[in-house]
C-alpha cells in the first residue's frame, strides 16, 4: 500500500494505491472514492476528497505511514460509508541483500537473473547492471517500494522471466555523489547486515 498527498499539485486529496486492476471504475460515497476492478471486485484503492478534513499530511508526494495514520485513514473510509478495512505493511522496503547466485537471462545478453537474500526471503531479480556478481551486498527495492523518482516497484516479467524488486544503483537512489556510469551501488561488506533496512 502506498499512500500519496500534494496539495499544490492536485489539491487536497489523498490517494491509497493498494494494486493494479485492469477494469477500473468508481464508486463514491460522500468524501470517498473506491477504485476497483469491475470484473473481479478487486480494490485497487481510494481517494480521500477533502483530506484535511479528516486528517493531518504534511506530505508533498509519498506520504510516510504509520499505524495512527491507517488508523484515521479507516476511520474517515468507515465514516463515508465504506466497510473495508485497509491494513499496512510497515517493513523495510529497501532492504540489504546479499546476491546468492547469478545466471545468464536465456532471453537477453544483458541481463542476468540473480537470486537475492533479503534475511526474510530469497527473491528472484532480473539486473541488467553489467557489474553485479554473486558474493556482493548490494541495495534491494522490494515490491511496493517507491523510488525517488516516483517510480513503484511491482512484480514484473522481463522478456519472459519472473522479477520481484529491483537491485538498486547509487543515481537511482540519487545519493549524493553517485556515479553517472551505469552499475548497482555495491556495499561494503563489513558494514552492513543482510536484510537491515538500507536508509538514504
Amino acid at each position: 500500500m502506498n499512500v500519496f498527498y500534494n496539495e499544490e499539485g492536485i489539491g487536497d486529496t489523498l490517494i491509497i494505491t493498494l494494486k493494479e486492476i485492469e477494469n477500473k471504475t468508481f464508486d463514491r460515497k460522500g468524501d470517498v472514492a473506491r477504485i476497483y476492478d469491475e470484473e473481479t471486485n478487486e480494490t485497487g484503492g481510494f481517494n480521500i476528497f477533502n483530506a484535511s478534513s479528516y486528517l493531518q499530511v504534511k506530505a508533498k508526494g509519498l506520504v510516510e505511514l504509520n499505524e495512527d495514520l491507517i488508523e484515521k485513514i479507516n476511520e474517515t473510509i468507515a465514516k463515508n460509508g465504506f466497510e473495508e478495512k485497509l491494513e499496512a505493511d510497515f517493513t523495510p522496503k529497501f532492504v540489504v541483500g546479499y546476491v546468492k547466485g547469478k545466471d545468464k537471462h536465456p532471453n537477453a545478453d544483458k541481463l542476468s537473473i540473480c537470486t537475492v537474500d533479503v534475511g526474510s526471503e530469497e527473491l528472484q531479480i532480473v539486473c541488467g547492471a553489467p557489474n553485479v556478481e554473486a558474493g556482493q551486498k548490494v541495495v534491494v527495492a522490494k515490491v511496493g517500494a517507491v523510488m525517488p523518482s516516483g517510480m513503484l516497484i511491482k512484480d514484473a516479467e522481463l522478456r519472459g522471466v519472473p522479477s520481484s524488486g529491483m537491485i538498486c544503483a547509487a543515481r537511482e537512489l540519487e545519493l549524493p555523489n553517485a556515479p553517472q556510469e551505469k552499475g548497482i551501488l555495491v556495499l561494503e561488506d563489513e558494514k552492513y547486515e543482510v536484510g537491515q533496512a538500507f536508509t538514504f
